[in-house]
C-alpha cells in the first residue's frame, strides 16, 4: 500500500478519537450541569421546608403559650367557682 494512503488513514483515526475526546468532554459537561442544577434545586427546596418548619414551630409554640394561658384561667375560674359554691362541704 502506498505511504500516502497510511497517513490517510493515521490522520482520519486521529480526527475520530479527538471527536470522540471532544464527545466525552461535552457529555460530561453537560452532566455534571445537570447535576449541578439538580443540586441547587434540592438546596432551594430544602430552604423552603426549612422556612415551613420554622413557620410551624413559631405556631406550634405560640399555640402552646395561649394553651397554658387558657388552663390557667380556667383553673382560677374553677378555684373562684369552689369559693362561692354554697354546696361545698
Amino acid at each position: 500500500m502506498a505511504t500516502w494512503i497510511w497517513i490517510v488513514i493515521a490522520a482520519t483515526a486521529v480526527v475520530v478519537l479527538a471527536a470522540l475526546v471532544v464527545g466525552w468532554q461535552r457529555g460530561r459537561e453537560k452532566r455534571l450541569a445537570q447535576r449541578r442544577e439538580k443540586a441547587q434545586a434540592l438546596r432551594q427546596e430544602a430552604q423552603q421546608r426549612h422556612r415551613t418548619a420554622k413557620e410551624r414551630e413559631n405556631m406550634a409554640q405560640e399555640l402552646k403559650e395561649r394553651a397554658t394561658a387558657e388552663r390557667k384561667e380556667g383553673d382560677k375560674v374553677a378555684a373562684h367557682a369552689a369559693k362561692i359554691d354554697p354546696d361545698r362541704d
